[in-house]
């Protein structure tokens, strides 16, 4: 039986191998997870993609308004990821307590009102992609369905965010991995109707999404409140008794996250519209690019939230020293990974797209975007980096101005220009975001030698 969460406290380890040996332990899970999401969600639409182009569609722009929701929930979750680190560096065990009953807590209660306002407003919302009446009638509901899923899909990325607080990464990639396999096995059974289920088309994706989250949430309540579980013996009367204070706190810290996964969101779609304008082709050669890019993409995330918990356990245990030696070390490794993946979008682009199509001139293009981003690869991982530090130590005001100013000051402004005012290719739009990485790791570089991590307050 693994160790208990409440064996696992940090001491001020300084030995650069016993340093590494935690980074690795906790990177190779998220990256799995993350991976594994990938998968995934790449499976489930080649599902929908036999059905019809209809189908497709309504799944399309129901994600959209769903990400939002999960933009806003994953901010939460690093706000206690946070808080959870620092206290568990510095001893506080009782504290960690609250702020995972807390966060808890308040999540529910916040997502259920969106629920409801999703639900009942699901035809209006949906109307921002001015669809037409038939695909406005199945993506509503699609999304209402689905709905039903965002109080489980609330509780799982915080339980996720709490547990990689602790530097457990290992259970929220096998909560993730049992998830998934549900969704899958039960998508493939009632949206084909397969093994006496009727088939329910798109909407069978929709009630398998909910039913693996659920899944998904009542396995990361149990881990929590099992017996040698951090909330053991917590579910009492206490358990809904809400702290004001407390969840004030963390809402503080992780608003400015959720805003900065919201700016993301908002501008996928602005670009998303724009590159649609050069045509299936040009846009399928993009698609395929992210999808090739995730080689280094998925580490790099795997990196900045191994920062945040590893970072914000040090600041809270006070120890200076440790929490510059995992930066050292996480820098180190991160630039040996980046080495690696950059070589290989620059020197085989079009071998690592062959692996995606058979399409020619796809190739051709998204090997152009493959090359382009593998150019600016050290300083989109570095700012990754120096921006998970900075919200381990709590400034996660600084990480959101800074997507902020990239995305909105330059990547989606001198994109549209590309593509509506001088009417460029596509392959200017991604030189645009190639711009705005490289501005957006200056600014984060300087904004993080301004700001003193090593002298976190957050806990006072």
């Amino acid at each position: 039986m693994e160790e208990t969460l409440l064996q696992k406290q940090a001491g001020p380890v300084i030995n650069p191998k016993e340093i590494n040996s935690k980074i690795v332990s906790m990177l190779v899970p998220i990256t799995i997870e993350n991976l594994l999401q990938m998968a995934a969600g790449i499976v489930t639409m080649g599902m929908i993609g036999r059905i019809d182009a209809l189908s497709i569609s309504a799944v399309g722009i129901s994600i959209r308004i769903t990400q939002i929701i999960w933009a806003l929930f994953r901010g939460v979750a690093i706000g206690a990821t946070v808080f959870v680190a620092q206290y568990y560096g510095a001893g506080n065990l009782e504290k960690v307590k609250a702020v995972i009953k807390q966060t808890l807590l308040s999540s529910i209660i916040f997502v259920a009102v969106l629920q409801l306002i999703i639900y009942i407003e699901a035809p209006n919302l949906l109307m921002i992609f001015g669809p037409q009446a038939e695909l406005l009638n199945l993506a509503t509901e699609f999304i209402r369905i689905v709905s039903f899923g965002l109080p489980f899909l609330a509780v799982m990325l915080i339980v996720g965010g709490v547990l990689q607080g602790l530097g457990n990464s290992r259970i929220p990639m096998l909560i993730t991995l049992t998830m998934n396999l549900i969704n899958i096995a039960v998508g493939y059974c009632i949206i084909f109707g397969k093994l006496g289920f009727s088939p329910l088309g798109v909407r069978g994706a929709a009630v398998a999404s909910v039913v693996s989250q659920g899944a998904a949430a009542v396995m990361g309540l149990f881990i929590l409140f099992r017996r040698n579980g951090i909330l053991e013996g917590c579910f009492n009367r206490k358990l809904f008794s809400i702290d004001t204070k407390q969840i004030a706190a963390v809402y503080r810290v992780g608003l400015p996250s959720a805003m900065e996964s919201v700016f993301w969101q908002l501008a996928a779609v602005i670009l998303t519209r724009a590159m649609l304008t050069y045509g299936e082709t040009a846009f399928a050669a993009y698609q395929l690019g992210l999808q090739a890019e995730a080689v280094s993409y998925m580490p790099a995330m795997g990196i900045g939230v191994v920062t945040t918990a590893l970072i914000g356990q040090a600041l809270g245990a006070r120890n200076q020293d440790l929490a510059r030696q995992y930066l050292k070390q996480i820098l180190k490794g991160t630039f040996a990974i980046t080495a690696v993946c950059t070589i290989m979008m620059l020197c085989f682009p079009k071998a690592m797209m062959s692996a995606l199509t058979d399409d020619k001139e796809i190739i051709a293009l998204s090997a152009v975007y493959l090359m382009l981003m593998g150019l600016v690869q050290f300083p989109q991982n570095l700012t990754g980096v120096l921006s998970g530090s900075m919200r381990g130590a709590g400034l996660t005001r600084a990480p959101m101005l800074i997507a902020g100013f990239g995305l909105w000051g330059v990547r989606v402004p001198l994109a549209l220009l590309m593509t509506y005012a001088f009417d460029r290719t596509i392959i200017w739009i991604w030189i645009v975001m190639c711009v705005d990485i490289v501005i957006r790791s200056v600014v984060c570089s300087i904004l993080f030698k301004k700001k003193s991590i090593y002298e976190s307050r957050l806990l006072e």
